[in-house]
């Protein structure tokens, strides 16, 4: 197995976003990370436990479709599933945070 080219969040991040210029399919991204976080409370709430199941679902297919559809380019989480999927969770936040930022 080669090495990757990025042996660290901070040096894969810029990358990351690089992959993630097209608007609708950041939106995209956005809009699975908050039906996962709907999903669960909801689960939470209701102690459904099977519901959980539809997390990868969500979060994937939302992203995936934004990068095939719209970025037209391949997913980084085929090639750094962890750093992305830590990466989606810090560029939602950064949203959040520039959302309700900008409305103080």
């Amino acid at each position: 197995m080669a090495d990757k080219q990025y042996q660290d969040f901070k040096s894969f991040y810029p990358f990351y976003l690089s992959q993630h210029q097209n608007a609708t399919c950041r939106r995209l991204h956005y809009l699975g990370s908050g039906l996962i976080v709907l999903l669960l409370l909801v689960t939470l709430v209701s102690q459904q436990w099977w519901q959980l199941l539809f997390i990868p679902v969500i979060g994937y297919g939302f992203a995936w479709i934004g990068h095939f559809v719209f970025e037209k380019n391949k997913p980084a989480t085929f090639e750094y599933p962890l750093y992305s999927l830590f990466a989606d969770w810090v560029m939602f936040a950064q949203m959040l945070k520039k959302l309700f930022l900008s409305k103080s």
